[in-house]
């Protein structure tokens, strides 16, 4: 069972990744939110077809990729300098205040995510924002390594709720599960017919 995606995406959406006749992109809403969100994604994700990164910044028009850990090109850490950021991420310091005006978020493996954080001092310092872990029954494309383990377009949404309301977390949600009704019926776990 692959889950990365072919370099010369033969096939596939150039945009969401999915086989051509499963794209997702004419079903992806337009989320205006108040905060910037800024995902650091860990390059081994980059060709991922199961990357919910990818999907959370097309829906998300305040939201940017940079990548980390590209050979030969050191992070810039300096994307952490922006005033009134936080961090989402469980191990960091819960922070209390005003909400922040932008969120940084990990995308990566639990590994390549802690790596990140720990390499990067400049995580460390960033105030934290932390989600209650998800329902044990949650499907999933990948299986967390850990209880709070959730994909990064399900916890951009739940740190969406809780910065600016349910509402505007829902459509995320429903997407994240669009994405694995796809990239199942893509493994051929779901009849492909219901897509043609």
């Amino acid at each position: 069972m692959r889950s990365s995606t072919p370099e010369d995406l033969s096939g596939r959406c150039e945009r969401c990744y999915l086989p051509t006749a499963l794209c997702l992109c004419a079903e992806v809403p337009v989320i205006p939110t108040r905060t910037e969100l800024l995902i650091i994604r860990h390059n081994k994700e980059s060709q991922k077809s199961t990357n919910t990164a990818r999907i959370a910044a097309l829906a998300l028009p305040r939201c940017s990729i940079v990548s980390y850990g590209a050979p030969g090109a050191p992070f810039d850490a300096s994307v952490l300098d922006t005033p009134d950021t936080w961090l989402l991420f469980p191990d960091a310091p819960e922070a209390d205040g005003p909400p922040p005006k932008r969120l940084v978020i990990i995308d990566g493996s639990w590994a390549q995510a802690r790596r990140m954080v720990q390499r990067v001092p400049a995580l460390r310092r960033l105030p934290g924002l932390r989600l209650p872990p998800p329902a044990p029954d949650t499907r999933r494309l990948r299986k967390p390594p850990h209880p709070d383990g959730m994909s990064t377009l399900e916890a951009m949404a739940g740190a969406l709720a809780r910065l600016e309301g349910e509402a505007l977390a829902k459509p995320l949600l429903t997407l994240h599960e669009l994405m694995i009704e796809r990239v199942l019926a893509s493994r051929g776990r779901l009849g492909w017919e219901n897509y043609l």
